[in-house]
């Protein structure tokens, strides 16, 4: 599976945050989708099954919080590696998204080449971000 393309679902609802995380991952040999409210992710997460979600805390219809805890009930997905991603920065909200089973949290702004390098860290890969 080392050889295959991994995929990445981003579920966030800002336009600028999922066109910056979308280029920088295509730009790293990812697969990209996009959700922007958190049924939209779980859908997605049904029929795409991504290796990584990004996951935005605070989005329309169904919080982050609420993917990931749903997406951690389900035993398919529990291989699924989720990044919490937040401007929310402060240890509740840390330690809240890491308790419901997020595997990382990345606050915002983030930098390019430490969100790649987390990315392929979870998945097992060495990581040469291309963050130009």
């Amino acid at each position: 599976m080392a050889d295959s393309i991994r995929k990445v679902l981003i579920a966030d609802d800002e336009p600028n945050i999922v066109t910056a995380l979308e280029y920088l991952l295509r730009r790293n040999g990812y697969d990209v989708r996009v959700a922007t409210n958190g049924e939209e992710a779980l859908a997605l997460v049904e029929t795409y099954v991504p290796d990584v979600v990004l996951l935005d805390i605070m989005m329309p219809v169904k919080s982050g919080y609420e993917v990931c805890q749903r997406m951690r009930q389900r035993s398919e997905w529990r291989d699924i590696k989720i990044v919490m991603l937040s401007a929310k920065g402060r240890e509740a909200e840390v330690s809240k998204g890491l308790s419901l089973g997020a595997d990382a949290y990345v606050t915002k702004p983030f930098s390019n080449r430490e969100l790649i390098a987390q990315v392929a860290q979870l998945l097992g890969e060495n990581a040469k971000p291309d963050t130009t």
